[in-house]
């Protein structure tokens, strides 16, 4: 055992000139911890069991898919990874595939244009209603169960600069009818709200917002063991090097958002998505949040992905070459969806590179990657894919499942394994089993 017992909400405070808060959470160490890694060596989760504590999160893209080139042919366990899959190639033993998911009030006429009408439905469940999703979003009810107790509820995280649209193909997160949850699409101002707002000298590299915190660390970590004392130490490198990072931005990025037509450059975007993935790595691993919606691309996104050779038209027109076009747009959506898959499994990866208990962050960890549609092209609701990553509760990662039912069976399913049961959620009619063991 060891000698000193932590809660596992630590934290390293400070005051910096100007009277900045400066607040660093400690990432999980062995000494939070049971002997074998399986319970809370303190029991500071108020009504907790002691059980390390589960995420989720919520991810999503947008303009669909190419299923011919995303979804696997193959079921069970020996599936084959189709092009848009390739990334997960190193963590095939850590997702789920599931395909054959409806979206029914996405196929519903009504006010709206149909992608408006199927945001609203993959996020909430219910009808689009003009200004808004009909309730809240399935990660709002999931924070409502288990995010009361953190520091942030929820984050909510995106990277594309894009203000084109309505609220609906805009925001993703929804606290209740009509009441959107803007995600933070800045870096910086990421960093502001977990760590302590970046000062000048920090911008100029002249100090780091370790410096304030930096005599608690030391002396904390005296008092620890090998294993914790070195974890400690990677941990503040790894916000060193993220403040870095983030201050070689220019400062423009964090004042301008400019609508596609007007030219805005997203060439960051790579970057961003990376950044902002391990901003939420951070949060998850000092128990600043349990629960994250992340925005890759918008609702009907008019992005550009020059850094993919792809620039001559936006992501929106891509998904809609038909003709003698019809090939070269799925060959196009294929490399876009790739991308996607990509920064998703960078966050899955960093996850689980971060030790927790007798496991990694990523074992007490539920991601949920979705698309407005099936089909791009069509603006299909019926037979989506989406990839489940992490091994919270009974969840069975390592297999490819063709299943019956809808995405808000499937919200139920993986909300109760992340300890926040749902007694109703719109569209849900039952569970799916495939996702649990």
């Amino acid at each position: 055992m060891p000698s000193r017992t932590l809660p596992r909400r630590a934290f390293l405070r400070g005051l910096a000139a100007g009277g900045t808060v400066v607040q660093v959470g400690l990432p999980p160490l062995a000494c939070m911890f049971n002997s074998s890694g399986t319970a809370y060596a303190a029991r500071t989760e108020p009504g907790g069991d002691g059980k390390p504590e589960t995420r989720f999160v919520f991810w999503f893209n947008g303009n669909g898919i190419p299923e011919r080139y995303w979804i696997p042919r193959d079921e069970g366990t020996d599936y084959s990874l189709t092009p848009c899959l390739a990334p997960l190639a190193r963590l095939q033993d850590d997702v789920q595939i599931l395909s054959g998911l409806d979206n029914p009030n996405g196929q519903t006429s009504g006010v709206g244009n149909g992608h408006q009408r199927s945001m609203s439905a993959l996020v909430s469940g219910s009808k689009y209603t003009g200004m808004g999703a009909g309730s809240a979003s399935i990660d709002q009810v999931v924070a409502g169960k288990i995010g009361t107790d953190s520091r942030f509820p929820s984050l909510q995280i995106g990277v594309c600069q894009e203000s084109f649209g309505s609220s609906m193909q805009r925001n993703m997160s929804w606290s209740a009818k009509n009441r959107a949850l803007a995600p933070e699409l800045v870096p910086q101002k990421m960093f502001d709200r977990l760590f302590g707002k970046l000062d000048e000298g920090w911008v100029s590299r002249k100090r780091s917002v370790l410096d304030v915190v930096r005599g608690q660390a030391q002396r904390l970590s005296s008092g620890l063991g090998q294993e914790d004392s070195r974890r400690i130490d990677e941990y503040l490198s790894s916000i060193f090097d993220l403040e870095r990072a983030i201050a070689d931005f220019p400062e423009e990025y964090a004042e301008q958002v400019d609508e596609p037509e007007a030219g805005g450059d997203p060439r960051d975007y790579p970057r961003i998505a990376k950044l902002q993935s391990d901003l939420l790595v951070h949060a998850f691993a000092s128990g600043q949040t349990r629960v994250a919606s992340y925005m890759l691309t918008k609702c009907q996104s008019l992005a550009r992905f020059p850094w993919l050779g792809l620039s001559f038209a936006r992501h929106h027109e891509y998904s809609h070459l038909g003709g003698s076009h019809r090939q070269r747009q799925q060959e196009v959506m294929r490399d876009i969806c790739r991308w996607h898959v990509e920064e998703f499994a960078y966050l899955v990866a960093r996850l689980k590179s971060v030790p927790e208990g007798s496991g990694t962050l990523l074992d007490n960890s539920a991601l949920l990657f979705v698309h407005e549609h099936a089909e791009a092209n069509s603006h299909k609701n019926s037979g989506g894919a989406v990839i489940l990553a992490g091994r919270a509760g009974r969840l069975n990662p390592g297999h490819h499942s063709r299943v019956t039912g809808t995405f808000g069976d499937l919200y139920r399913t993986v909300a109760k394994e992340v300890g926040a049961p749902i007694d109703h959620f719109p569209t849900s009619y039952g569970t799916i089993p495939a996702a649990t063991a």
